[in-house]
């Protein structure tokens, strides 16, 4: 795990490698990028009948550990079938919030799924930061597999979602769409592919 303490030459670092990774972004990976949590939005709109927060929120409950896919999957399932195919605390928040409870009651606001939330709820929203393992891994500029980022560390959170603030303050975007493009760009490399990503 990166520590959560570093110095300003390896803050400006990570700045520096999430910079690197947007520029690296083919014009197609961009666009992408651009409209993913737009895309996100619509899918919440649509499974809640046009109540956005509470499908966004299931979403965001439902999302930790899978690939977009089958997080899409799954909450659509939770509507047309009963929430399922997660942990036990998980499929609970989703109940919780189907059955009226705000999602920023529900959610860890301050974690990976609340940020999520709220990119999802409002794709213009200057202030949210999903940072998952993917969005670690290139502002360390290294892959970790499976090993263990400590993204449940709020510190280390929080250096990371600063770092992609600050490289989206430098590129004139907003900090959801550094983060979207990258991701994009990032995991269809490991793919292989150029078609869209597989894994969140």
């Amino acid at each position: 795990m990166i520590p959560f303490k570093v110095d300003e030459e390896t803050r400006e670092q990570y700045v520096q490698n999430i910079l690197d990774a947007f520029g690296r972004a083919s014009e197609a990976q961009e666009q992408r990028g651009r409209v993913w949590y737009q895309i996100a939005h619509d899918l919440a709109n649509m499974i809640a009948d046009g109540n956005t927060r509470e499908g966004a929120g299931v979403i965001a409950a439902l999302s930790a550990n899978k690939s977009w896919k089958e997080n899409e999957r799954l909450a659509r399932g939770a509507y047309t079938d009963e929430p399922s195919g997660h942990t036990r605390d998980n499929i609970r928040k989703v109940e919780r919030i189907m059955l009226g409870d705000d999602p920023e009651d529900v959610l860890p606001m301050s974690a990976k799924t609340g940020h999520f939330f709220r990119c999802i709820l409002d794709p213009e929203d200057p202030d949210p930061v999903v940072i998952d393992r993917h969005a670690h891994d290139i502002a360390v500029n290294g892959v970790f597999g499976n090993s263990e980022r400590g993204l449940d560390s709020k510190q280390r959170y929080a250096l990371l979602a600063h770092c992609y603030r600050e490289a989206a303050l430098r590129l004139e975007e907003i900090p959801s769409v550094v983060q979207a493009v990258t991701w994009v760009a990032h995991t269809e490399r490991l793919a292989g592919t150029g078609n869209r990503p597989k894994n969140r």
